[in-house]
């Protein structure tokens, strides 16, 4: 028993040990807690509960250590309280640590998470002071994450509390302020407006609580005694409240320095922010000021917005900015907030259509449309009038034929008939000749203007002229002739001209001389018509065989020296030799030939020199003409002839061998073709003179083009066939000639046959079929018929817009034509054709031959340097592009002005020339407004111009226009849409209305 209670005694001892030296650390975590030294004191009670078996000192020191946490920001902290609740459920300081918590995090400013704590406090045991805190900072949690009605419950819990009271009135006040109950909020701010530290918060509020009650006077009063002393935070905020309150009593002058000085939210201004101060300064006749300030309202929908644009318009109307207004016109007048802007807007949008051109629709439907959306308008009889009128200003015929021809309420049967001649002549200059005949007949029905009536006549006849229709433009001519008004037009100087050639073209060649002749009696003709008309006069004496009236017409040609010199010497030299002056022909062909050296018809010059010669019996001279031709234009169509001469003067001269060596070098390099077959016959007649017949055999039975023992049938067979051709019996032609070529697939006219089925075919319209026709002519190096089947063969493919088979049958038939037209044609569709296959050099490099050809007509010299521009572009040489539309200006019509006037408006604007730019595309707006794609891309253009000029609003609507109303253009909206987005996307860096993509 002893030895137990030795035992007991010492373990005693031991325990009471442990709990002292227990309690002194305890005590010393304690201490250092409250000294607010956590890191140690956590520490010092983490080692105290380690070592102890006691659960209350266990549960006291697992608060403190998750107090530590708090207070340290420890990131488990909140799981060391909640493990501790979970713990030690009992623990008294469970509701302590919950409030500890709450109070840190409302200290720091952490109200979310302060919220959370105050949530879990059990009030029924707090103190009063306690109470009071707790009601107060959850209230001010509550308020400042803006959660109004929570926070009013607990802050009225305070509102009597000696220490709280001041502030929780001052958030109660402002609780009442944000809902709008000033009369509340007033009473509250006025029970603590002596207490320094929250009067200087009351000013803005007070002003801004007389300001939204409407009481702006007070609002001023108030916001000029506080704005000396309010806070910079507060001070853009009055700033804006009495700029505002002026604003409202219409002081608009005393308005614009303090809505000047407002900074905006987060240093942002809204749409309704520009809207007051634009309109201050609009109302005080500072329409400059105006503008740059309602410009910055962009993609506004409201009200403000509506009444924003309509004064911007009204601004860029008094600065005379009509394109601008336009716009801002039309945009309040697509909005429905107030019936008489959107009215008055819709009709200045109207008028300034008509003015200036539009380039979303033509005139006269947006006229029309103000009509009909408000039939009964003050302003009918103008808009009307106006109307009228807009059909022909236009400009764009399509459209007001259409509108014209669906509704006639408001046109007069003049109107009609102006329109519809305008119609014809727009088609006329696009080549379509079938059509604006047409119109010229639509005009014609409406005979009220003789004088219009006069010159549909003469536009119709010319259209027929140019369709070959040449017994109905004679009809035509004549009867403009005989028509009163015909004299009184700028069509009436022409008419012996277009008289001449018409009766030209119907092989009446003495009237064509008549005419010719009265019209080259003229003054004031241009140069190079002059000169034509004594051509034209020329050869009507000659193919009426007046050769001396002929070569005095030449002779007044050559004088004029005009592009077709040439010719009129050359024809001159023949003539002579029809009056039996064969020296002076010889004389004039060796001065032609010394003259012009790089004319088309040397190749002629040089041919009937030889002949010439020959028939003078001047032999070696005219075998030397031939040789020159043979030897210096190899590819001459003349050359197959010239051997053929050849070989028929050896012949003459029974010189057999030499006429052999001719003939078959004739036949070798010209199989079947008119002298190939020639010089087999006369060859005959040589090898039976020479006796000779079986080397005459050997050598033709190895002529693919010739069967001796069919010649006869051969001959019968194709003669038949021919019948039908020259008598114009198409189809009984095509039928016979193919019937012979099946008979005599290498016969002797198989050449011939081909070219005339191809012919028929092609005249047809079965251009499938002329096909291998032309190309069978095409086999033989250079034929008589080589030059038309290389025209039409080249057509086609064109016609396929097939131009990779295209361009080496325009190639040779470049290098080969004797015709300068059909180089023209050949040169001008190389240049197509090599645009369409982006081979821009070689473009450029036809496009330049077809420049320096002094015989190109205005269309085809119109465009080769649209051509040469679009090519440039494409390469990016801007400065020649640049040169080249500048010159298509000066000479196209239509669609290529069109063009023109854009790139002229897109170099402007890649000069930073913006104003400029856009006047050109005002040019294009009123004068081409029927062509869609360069109105829509000149707008985009327009937009740019616009926002380089630092008006935002002119740019964005803009091209929200172009995005809604050129839907049919794909590759522009998309431009139209990407520029949108960049520019939204910058000014919306200060204005805070705009909505950007995300």
């Amino acid at each position: 028993m002893l030895f137990v209670i030795v035992l007991y005694t010492q373990v005693s001892a031991q325990q009471s040990a442990i709990y002292t030296n227990e309690l002194v650390l305890y005590n010393q975590a304690l201490e250092l807690y409250n000294n607010k030294q956590f890191l140690a004191a956590q520490n010092l009670f983490d080692k105290v509960k380690n070592a102890s078996n006691d659960e209350n000192v266990d549960a006291d020191c697992t608060y403190y250590i998750a107090n530590c946490a708090v207070w340290l920001n420890q990131k488990d902290a909140d799981q060391l309280l909640e493990t501790f609740v979970v713990q030690y459920p009992t623990s008294i300081k469970r509701n302590a640590a919950y409030l500890d918590a709450a109070t840190y995090y409302f200290d720091n400013g952490k109200y979310a998470y302060a919220r959370k704590w105050y949530d879990k406090v059990d009030i029924s045991n707090l103190s009063r002071n306690e109470k009071e805190k707790y009601n107060f900072n959850n209230g001010y949690a509550y308020f400042k994450i803006q959660r109004f009605n929570e926070a009013k419950k607990f802050l009225t819990q305070v509102e009597d509390s000696p220490e709280y009271s001041a502030k929780a009135k001052y958030y109660l006040g402002f609780i009442a302020y944000e809902g709008d109950n000033y009369q509340e909020a007033d009473k509250l701010f006025d029970e603590v407006k002596d207490l320094d530290q929250y009067n200087k918060n009351l000013s803005y509020f007070q002003s801004d609580m007389n300001f939204k009650s409407g009481n702006f006077q007070e609002a001023i009063n108030e916001g000029l005694t506080q704005l000396p002393n309010s806070k910079p935070s507060e001070k853009s905020e009055l700033n804006k409240i009495i700029g505002e309150s002026y604003f409202n009593l219409g002081e608009y002058a005393k308005a614009i320095p303090y809505l000047k000085e407002y900074k905006g939210r987060k240093g942002k201004w809204n749409n309704t922010d520009y809207y007051l101060l634009g309109y201050a300064y609009y109302k005080q006749g500072d329409y400059q000021n105006a503008i740059s300030e309602f410009n910055k309202i962009v993609g506004g929908n409201n009200a403000t917005a509506q009444n924003a644009y309509y004064h911007l318009a009204e601004s860029y109307l008094k600065t005379d900015q009509k394109q601008q207004a336009l716009h801002a016109f039309k945009n309040a007048s697509e909005m429905d907030y107030e019936a008489k802007i959107k009215e008055d807007a819709t009709y200045n949008y109207a008028k300034l259509s008509y003015e200036i051109g539009n380039s979303y629709q033509s005139t006269p439907k947006v006229l029309l449309g103000y009509l009909e959306q408000y039939p009964n308008t003050e302003f009918e009889e103008e808009i009307r009038e106006l109307l009228i009128s807009s059909y022909i200003t236009s400009k764009n015929y399509k459209e007001a034929m259409d509108l014209l021809e669906g509704s006639r309420n408001f046109a007069d049967k003049e109107v009609y008939q102006k329109v519809a001649f305008y119609r014809g002549i727009e088609l006329y200059n696009e080549m379509q000749y079938a059509e604006a005949i047409s119109y010229f007949d639509k005009s014609l029905n409406e005979q009220v203007n003789s004088r219009f009536t006069a010159k549909a006549i003469y536009w119709k006849a010319e259209s027929d002229y140019l369709l070959s229709n040449f017994e109905e433009a004679l009809i035509g001519f004549k009867q403009f002739y005989e028509t009163q008004q015909s004299s009184t037009t700028i069509e009436f100087d022409n008419i012996d001209y277009n008289l001449g050639y018409t009766y030209f073209k119907l092989k009446q060649y003495p009237q064509a001389a008549k005419h010719f002749e009265s019209y080259s009696k003229k003054e004031n003709i241009e140069d190079a018509r002059k000169s034509d008309t004594y051509l034209r006069l020329g050869d009507s004496h000659f193919i009426s065989s007046k050769y001396w009236p002929a070569m005095e017409a030449y002779n007044l040609a050559i004088k004029q020296n005009g592009a077709d010199a040439d010719y009129a010497h050359y024809q001159k030299a023949i003539s002579y030799g029809f009056v039996n002056k064969h020296d002076k022909k010889i004389e004039d062909l060796v001065m032609f030939l010394k003259t012009y050296t790089r004319s088309t018809y040397r190749d002629d010059a040089m041919f009937s020199l030889g002949d010439v010669y020959i028939s003078e019996n001047k032999i070696e001279k005219g075998l030397g003409a031939y040789d020159r031709l043979i030897r210096d234009i190899p590819r001459s169509s003349y050359v197959p002839k010239a051997l053929l001469k050849q070989g028929l003067v050896y012949y003459n001269a029974n010189n057999g061998d030499k006429a052999l060596s001719k003939f078959k070098k004739v036949v070798a390099e010209y199989p079947g073709t008119d002298e190939s077959i020639q010089a087999v016959n006369t060859a005959r007649l040589i090898y039976v003179d020479l006796g000779r017949t079986d080397e005459y055999a050997s050598w033709v039975k190895g002529l693919s083009f010739i069967d001796v023992t069919d010649a006869d049938l051969d001959n019968t067979s194709f003669e038949a066939a021919e019948k039908q051709f020259l008598e114009n019996k198409e189809g009984a032609a095509i039928s016979s000639l193919e019937k012979y070529l099946r008979e005599f697939p290498n016969g002797l006219h198989a050449l011939k046959s081909h070219f005339y089925v191809g012919q028929l075919y092609f005249k047809k319209g079965d251009k499938d079929a002329a096909l291998p026709h032309y190309e069978y002519v095409l086999q033989q190096d250079r034929t008589e018929f080589a030059e038309q089947a290389l025209a039409r063969l080249s057509q086609i493919y064109l016609e396929k817009q097939n131009y990779k088979k295209a361009i080496p049958v325009l190639e040779r038939l470049e290098s080969d034509a004797d015709y300068p037209q059909n180089i023209i044609f050949a040169q001008s569709n190389l240049m197509k054709s090599h645009y369409q296959l982006v081979n821009y050099q070689k473009t450029i490099e036809y496009a330049d031959k077809v420049l320096a050809n002094p015989k190109i007509q205005k269309e085809v010299k119109s465009d080769a340097k649209i051509f040469t521009a679009r090519a440039a572009f494409k390469t990016l040489d801007m400065q020649r592009a640049k040169t080249a539309y500048a010159e298509v200006q000066k000479i196209a019509t239509g669609e290529l002005a069109a063009e023109a006037l854009y790139y002229d408006a897109y170099f402007k604007n890649q000069d930073r020339d913006y104003k400029t730019s856009n006047e050109t595309i005002q040019k294009l707006s009123k004068n081409f407004s029927g062509y869609r794609l360069y109105g829509s891309k000149g707008l985009i253009l327009m937009a740019k111009n616009f926002y380089g000029l630092k008006d935002a609003y002119q740019a964005t609507y803009i091209l929200e226009s172009v995005i809604k109303n050129f839907t049919d253009y794909p590759d522009v909206i998309l431009e139209a849409e990407i520029e949108l987005k960049a520019i939204k996307a910058q000014e919306a860096k200060t204005n805070s209305s705009i909505q950007t993509e995300q």
